[in-house]
């Protein structure tokens, strides 16, 4: 070794790319600058091919990587599709690893229901704001769904969940909502609710027609204080699994 000579590192290193990165860097591009919009067949992996000079097994691990990224549908005997890209595809792909996060420790489970009151809180101040005789006529439909569906108690907390989705919606805000999907569907798996349900169903109900009222009121102080007291008295019916 020379005396001017240095030790080669780790970033001294050449690493050489697959090709199917390289490939997927490209589709990703042709993406992303609307050369493919959403809903737009995807080239042949042939044309693909032809165009990038590689393989069809190169081609194939792109198109893969970005079907498992959300960002283009494959359909056996179909070609592929652009997706369109949202905060619901991003969310959606890392549902699994979130579901892992949460199972790991009990405590997450209560991490994940203080995000939840403080996302509320926020989500039906603007909803009290802006609240229209439309979604007021909604939230009463859905009301009368989850009325209907005491005694069983899947459809119960389904129709719970669609109500508290149909808050976030009067937000006009997508992110929101695909966080609040998201996020009631995480705490959904530790419903305990078959069980818990049961003689609380009329306190549930009660509390969501008493949020109407206020959001049809604009009452907005009174419509948060609401909610928080609803977050809190239901916390218990989500719980870790043993």
């Amino acid at each position: 070794m020379s005396a001017t000579a240095k030790p080669k590192t780790e970033e001294d290193k050449i690493v050489r790319r697959k090709l199917s990165d390289q490939v997927l860097d490209r589709l990703r591009a042709m993406i992303l600058n609307r050369e493919l919009a959403p809903g737009d067949v995807m080239p042949s992996e042939r044309a693909l091919m032809e165009r990038f000079g590689v393989g069809r097994p190169a081609v194939r691990e792109a198109l893969q990587s970005l079907h498992n990224s959300g960002l283009i549908s494959i359909n056996h005997g179909e070609r592929s599709r652009v997706n369109e890209v949202s905060a619901a595809t991003v969310l959606s792909q890392s549902d699994p690893i979130a579901r892992l996060v949460l199972s790991a420790a009990p405590a997450n489970l209560e991490h994940l229901k203080h995000a939840r009151q403080m996302f509320e809180l926020g989500m039906i101040r603007v909803a009290a704001q802006k609240a229209t005789a439309a979604d007021v006529a909604e939230l009463w439909a859905i009301h009368a769904e989850q009325e209907r569906q005491l005694g069983n108690a899947t459809a119960f907390i389904e129709a719970d969940m669609r109500f508290h989705i149909r808050l976030a919606r009067m937000t006009e805000n997508p992110i929101i909502v695909s966080v609040a999907e998201a996020m009631l569907g995480w705490l959904f798996e530790y419903h305990v609710g078959l069980l818990h349900w049961s003689g609380k169903e009329d306190v549930t109900l009660a509390e969501h027609a008493r949020m109407i009222e206020l959001i049809e009121a604009h009452d907005v102080e009174g419509a948060v204080a609401m909610m928080e007291r609803h977050l809190e008295r239901s916390a218990g019916v989500f719980e870790a699994k043993a």
